[in-house]
């Protein structure tokens, strides 16, 4: 569709822009940067900071750039001392109730709020504060922390919350100086219905939003000589722990990962891959014994713990829709405390297992209840009191925080020479790896399912219908002569419009991918921050890169998947599959505070 242009005038230069841009747009496309504070791409134009204010002919009052919409022979003027001085005061007025602990702020030397202080020449804080008494932190939540003394009210987080995912958790509430951000009867996230899933942390400008750090236990747990520590990475770490190491977007740092893993001091670096190999298996067997024998369809993926609390919450009736399989961290937790400790004749209470995660939800998915299914294999076999339950995951850390734990050790990242993860929970292949993109967990589980119904090989492993950045893709796969049509979706409101199909009765779907955030894992909310469209095409790119470099691109052909089941899991849905790597969810409901 073409656009209709408008021309204008920006700083004496006559332009031709999108009529629909508005004076922000208009201004970046032909290569002038305005400085901004709530305003994000593609989630809020708020207004709230004046930072990008602009100077209209004709109009006495400054414009903020990021509302206004352009109109045809405007002159518009982006620099003189008027509107520099005018950005400047307002964000003193901003740094008036804002705490100056930078030293020891998580998001120092990456805010923008400091960095634009610097950009405008922002050098000392002339007003008194207004906001006298300080807030305390919302710890409720088991991924997220909240410090509303840090929040500049942007309202990134609630459009986010609101528009992408349409969760509602959060939202502005009082006014004047009594304004804040917070949750339905302000009683925290941990009682709302967050789905952790984190994205309002990677919107924030400051760091009024972060995740709950798991890294001073995980450094002491490899202090104690008596542990057994191991590590899992989730395939999208490798595509985004360089960034925050300082390397280009998307850089793909698999082999150095491993190295800096090993440098920390880990008993063994494994790969979430391998669990990812095994969910697929679960997982596509799960979907044949549905269609085969008449299971509640559409089967809905339920690797995204983002996602399943969504579910839980605002569509609990359709529970039975999801797929029993765990996900690959928790399948991992699972198999390493049984089978490998077997192998390795070690008592499981002295494993800890770490995952490394792009999402801040694995954090809650780790603590829930019904995530200790080893603790229950090994009760009676070694005579086990409830008093000594342990859970399958101990700690769940971000791509962020790891890359904490790096800079802390003095790991001189992009120097190290590439390693290779350990046998045998450290074997995957391309299909896994894939799971870090929207699209990746269904495209894997068809280049299972089609070779086990069809029992022949498929010509092309690669299924480009169901990857790219939309929100939500549709496709048709023939297995034989039957058509089987599948759907994926991205972000928690993607999610909804295929749910409601569902409740309308009209979807046609056999099976549904669902990842909470948007470009899947690899946009996690716990990846490196800034995360935008086209940093997730970048590690997008890395992530099938990385599927293409495999010999061995199919699940079902992993040689350590073929031997965990011929030496402990017997086969696919297994009574002994079904205890450690299937689960259960709970209906939470929407108004109940849980």
């Amino acid at each position: 569709m073409d656009k209709t242009m408008v021309e204008l005038t920006i700083d004496g230069k006559k332009v031709s822009v999108d009529q629909n841009s508005t004076i922000l747009q208009a201004c970046s496309q032909v290569g002038i940067r305005i400085p901004t504070l709530c305003h994000l791409d593609e989630v809020s134009s708020h207004g709230s900071c004046g930072i990008c204010v602009v100077e209209i002919k004709g109009v006495k009052r400054l414009q903020r750039s990021c509302m206004t919409t352009v109109r045809p022979n405007m002159e518009i003027i982006t620099n003189n001392a008027r509107i520099r001085a005018s950005r400047k005061l307002n964000l003193e007025l901003i740094l008036a109730n804002h705490p100056l602990d930078c030293l020891t702020c998580e998001r120092n030397l990456n805010c923008e709020l400091q960095a634009l202080a610097k950009q405008l020449g922002v050098t000392e804080s002339r007003f008194g504060r207004t906001k006298k008494k300080l807030l305390p932190l919302d710890v409720s939540s088991s991924s997220l922390v909240r410090d509303p003394n840090k929040c500049i009210l942007c309202n990134r987080c609630v459009q986010v919350c609101e528009q992408i995912q349409t969760v509602h958790a959060i939202d502005i509430v009082n006014r004047g100086l009594k304004s804040k951000v917070s949750t339905f009867m302000d009683a925290g996230l941990g009682s709302s219905v967050c789905t952790n899933c984190g994205q309002c942390a990677l919107v924030c400008p400051t760091g009024a939003i972060t995740e709950k750090s798991s890294v001073n236990e995980v450094f002491a747990a490899l202090s104690d000589d008596s542990l057994v520590t191991i590590v899992q990475t989730a395939p999208a770490i490798r595509v985004g722990i360089g960034e925050a190491m300082g390397m280009p977007w998307g850089s793909l740092v698999t082999g150095k990962m491993v190295a800096a893993l090993r440098r920390l001091g880990f008993s063994k670096v494994f790969d979430t891959q391998f669990a990812a190999d095994l969910t697929i298996m679960e997982e596509g067997y799960e979907l044949i014994q549905r269609m085969e024998k008449g299971g509640t369809l559409p089967m809905i993926t339920s690797c995204s713990p983002g996602w399943i609390k969504f579910i839980e919450h605002f569509y609990s009736d359709r529970l039975d829709n999801l797929s029993t399989c765990k996900s690959p961290q928790q399948m991992f937790g699972a198999i390493a405390k049984t089978y490998y400790a077997q192998q390795m004749e070690v008592d499981p209470r002295n494993i800890r297992v770490v995952s490394i995660m792009p999402c801040t939800a694995k954090k809650f998915e780790a603590g829930r209840s019904e995530m200790d299914s080893a603790f229950d294999f090994w009760k009676e076999r070694m005579n086990l009191d409830e008093s000594e339950r342990f859970a399958d995951v101990d700690y769940a850390l971000t791509t962020r925080e790891l890359a904490s734990m790096f800079t802390a050790v003095g790991i001189q990242f992009d120097s190290l020479e590439e390693e290779e993860f350990d046998d045998p929970l450290g074997r995957s292949t391309g299909a896994a790896v894939i799971f870090g993109a929207t699209g990746g967990v269904m495209e894997a589980a068809l280049r299972t399912a089609y070779e086990v119904i069809t029992q022949e090989s498929l010509a092309s492993v690669d299924f480009n219908e169901v990857r790219g950045m939309e929100g939500i893709k549709e496709a048709t796969v023939m297995i034989k002569d039957t058509p089987l049509k599948v759907a994926v979706a991205n972000t928690l409101g993607n999610a909804r419009v295929l749910i409601d199909q569902i409740d309308r009765g009209e979807s046609p779907y056999a099976f549904i991918e669902v990842m909470a955030c948007p470009g899947g894992c690899l946009g996690g909310g716990g990846q490196p921050i800034p995360t935008n469209s086209e940093i997730r095409k970048k590690r997008a790119e890395s992530i099938y890169l990385e599927d293409r470099n495999f010999d061995i691109r199919k699940s079902h052909e992993n040689p350590a998947i073929k031997t965990l089941y011929e030496q402990f899991l017997v086969r696919p849905l297994s009574e002994r599959s079904h205890h450690l790597l299937h689960t259960h969810y709970i209906k939470r409901g929407q108004y109940t505070l849980f």
